[in-house]
């Protein structure tokens, strides 16, 4: 016996949200972005042309992408399609790749991106949704099975936990320059 399959039936559209994992990445992209005040985005407010997409709404989606590993606006566009995450983020909009990348390469939204990356960093710590000592760029040995010689010190750890803003702003810069910029000029050729 087979569960009810029927392809031709209509299917009135479930909300998103509840298939989504309680501890879902979405939940906390969507709390940062959302805890942001309203005046930082008067500078994206037009009186002319055709209505924009939020610029809420892009943050949250790209942001998304970025905890993905995904940084092409092709990818980002895909997964607005494919991902159940990206689906509830953007609410069912789906923004062209362009739209995308124009978005990211708008002047005010650079800082704003740099500074969502450091602050959702801190909140997830801030959360316990990650332990401190989850992001390390600068190379600490941390205690694994497979070897009983790797080990932590505990003043290390503070020491580099003390900085770990500036080196979140940091590896962010770095992603910008290695990752992200050259997918917004590859996608511009086409």
């Amino acid at each position: 016996m087979f569960k009810d399959y029927n392809m031709n039936q209509l299917i009135l559209p479930l909300d998103l949200e509840i298939s989504l994992q309680e501890h879902d990445i979405a939940y906390a992209v969507h709390d940062l972005i959302e805890s942001i005040p309203n005046e930082a985005f008067d500078g994206f407010l037009r009186e002319t042309g055709c209505p924009s997409y939020h610029p809420r709404m892009m943050l949250k989606i790209i942001l998304c992408a970025y905890t993905q590993s995904v940084f092409s606006g092709r990818k980002i566009e895909g997964l607005l399609k494919d991902s159940l995450r990206m689906m509830w983020l953007a609410q069912g909009y789906n923004p062209s790749y362009r739209t995308i990348n124009r978005f990211r390469v708008h002047p005010e939204v650079k800082e704003l991106l740099r500074q969502c990356f450091v602050q959702f960093r801190c909140q997830l710590v801030q959360k316990q949704l990650i332990d401190e000592e989850a992001i390390f760029i600068d190379g600490t040995k941390i205690e694994a099975n497979a070897n009983k010689f790797t080990f932590v010190w505990r003043k290390s750890v503070e020491r580099y936990s003390s900085g770990l803003v500036e080196r979140s702003s940091q590896m962010y810069e770095e992603l910008l320059e290695k990752e992200i910029i050259p997918e917004i000029e590859r996608e511009s050729l086409d």
